[in-house]
């Protein structure tokens, strides 16, 4: 796997996935929406630390910086 995720991308999500963890941890999400919003935030984390996201692939879509 190549790595298509730069640093903003991956902060944004780790950001996101933590947000979710916020909301359930309080109470403002439960049910079917903490259900699929907590897979979401555990695929956020997961792309973010392999810097890799298999959505990106198909439309070439690439957040890293280029390598001189």
């Amino acid at each position: 796997m190549k790595k298509n995720m730069g640093n903003a991308d991956r902060l944004i999500r780790i950001l996101i996935a933590i947000s979710i963890g916020v909301l359930y941890y309080t109470g403002v999400i439960d049910g079917t929406v903490a259900i699929v919003l907590g897979v979401l935030a555990i695929v956020f984390l997961l792309t973010s630390f392999i810097s890799f996201c298999p959505l990106y692939v198909p439309f070439g879509i690439t957040t890293c910086k280029a390598r001189k």
